[in-house]
């Protein structure tokens, strides 16, 4: 299989045994076969920020190598199948979950539909983002979308 797209996901948690959804998060991730898991950055708990009050999260990034022909809508439907078979229940809006699985970047892409926006806003919203991808030497993918290009296709967060 041909691997040629970066991109980086979003992992938190904050019900539960938040380090087993975490661990298993992953471990689903790299069973597939689209996905090649290149470098996991270290959890840090944080709290939570729109919806305050809720239990504190554990939160991740993984970066991972995508196959070229597996198409952004097949990644997002399968995170959101991980989120799903691992008991995810969607119970409000930024409200507490088992697990939760965003794809911060995918390439350059930059996309607002109904379903996907990237990057995601989180990117920008959540000051942990950037200190996770600086703990993993990756912090050109931050400053690669520009503060400018966000506010120009985001107007709310």
């Amino acid at each position: 299989m041909k691997y040629s797209n970066i991109a980086f996901l979003s992992l938190g948690s904050n019900i539960g045994d938040r380090h087993h959804f975490m661990d298993q998060a992953i471990w689903e991730i790299s069973t597939l076969p689209e996905l090649q898991i290149l470098k996991q950055s270290e959890r840090l708990e944080t709290a939570p920020l729109e919806n305050t009050n809720q239990p504190y999260f554990l939160n991740q990034i993984v970066k991972v190598m995508v196959s070229s022909a597996f198409t952004l809508p097949c990644l997002l439907d399968s995170l959101q199948g991980i989120e799903d078979k691992l008991g995810r229940k969607r119970r409000s809006w930024k409200g507490p979950r088992e697990i939760d699985i965003d794809i911060l970047t995918y390439e350059a892409v930059v996309m607002k539909t109904d379903f996907l926006h990237l990057p995601h806003h989180s990117l920008y919203s959540r000051p942990f983002i950037k200190q996770l991808l600086t703990d993993m030497g990756e912090i050109g993918v931050y400053a690669l979308f520009s503060e400018l290009n966000h506010e120009k296709h985001y107007s709310t967060v």
